[in-house]
């Protein structure tokens, strides 16, 4: 275990169609003793990297642990073009952070959006990624999940404290399981942005306007390119799966252990959408799963 307590917040530029942005990262940076391994940690559609703050003190002695906030969230730069907020860019952002990290190879974990862009830079050529973990989500996506996210994400909101957005958070976020009230108040910090003598969500509300246009025929032409991308994935991938979950079904779980890498399946029970890594079973899945020979 790595004595650092806190990441080092560092920005890498980034091309977009109409210029350049700043994505954020925070570093985990292990001990001196500790191979030079790197593990990228990315976040869900409306999170940012300090979710991993527990899984990252976890394996800092292992890794040089790297948690970005996708553009659009925590200390990233906003996009002038929402349409900007996409899987395609997010992975493009990733191949110019991985540059600056100058490794050879990561280790990914991805949580929901996070996993998608991990599948979508372990499916190119040449990949760079070592063992790919996807924690609840895969190539097809349940239609209740999208339209319970569509019923918050980009909602105007305000709040007069941490503990009231707090609050507000755990209603919205009833899947990540059950935490203590001090998991859940450093789960939801990060997730504010001070306004004034409030505070408000940590994004920016504009990540909802390519989501809402998502039409059932784009959403069966993304799934289709989904299966696509996890069959050409080649590298050790492990799956895991609230057992509640609404957006990660049984069925698609089940597929993703028959076809492409094959993937190793660990569900959670009494959790949904989706496990934050947080809880000590949750995270000695992952860490096994890494830290094998």
């Amino acid at each position: 275990m790595s004595d650092i307590a806190e990441p080092r917040l560092k920005h890498v530029q980034c091309l977009d169609s109409h210029g350049l942005h700043r994505m954020a990262y925070w570093e985990w940076e292990g001990s001196a003793a500790a191979p030079p391994r790197v593990l990228v940690c990315a976040h869900g559609l409306s999170r940012q990297g300090r979710d991993f703050d527990t899984l990252a003190r976890a394996l800092a002695g292992h890794y040089r642990v790297i948690c970005p906030d996708v553009v659009g969230r925590g200390e990233s730069d906003w996009l002038s073009d929402p349409m900007g907020y996409q899987i395609p860019s997010y992975v493009a952002d990733m191949v110019t952070l991985l540059a600056r990290l100058d490794v050879p190879e990561v280790d990914w974990v991805g949580t929901s959006m996070g996993g998608l862009i991990g599948l979508g830079l372990a499916a190119l050529r040449g990949s760079p990624i070592r063992r790919l973990v996807l924690n609840d989500v895969g190539p097809a996506i349940e239609a209740d999940a999208l339209q319970r996210i569509g019923t918050y994400l980009g909602r105007p909101a305000r709040w007069g404290s941490v503990e009231e957005a707090a609050d507000y958070l755990q209603t919205i976020s009833a899947g990540f399981g059950p935490h203590s009230r001090e998991q859940w108040l450093a789960l939801t910090r990060p997730q504010l942005k001070p306004d004034g003598d409030a505070f408000r969500p940590h994004y920016d509300p504009a990540i909802a306007v390519p989501f809402r246009a998502v039409t059932p025929q784009l959403a069966r032409s993304g799934e289709a390119l989904l299966w696509q991308a996890y069959d050409a994935v080649t590298c050790p991938t492990l799956l895991l799966r609230g057992a509640e979950s609404d957006l990660l079904s049984p069925a698609t779980a089940q597929a993703m252990t028959q076809r492409g890498p094959k993937a190793r399946l660990h569900e959670f029970a009494g959790v949904g959408h989706a496990p934050m890594l947080v809880q000590p079973d949750q995270v000695a899945v992952v860490r096994e799963f890494l830290l094998a020979p």
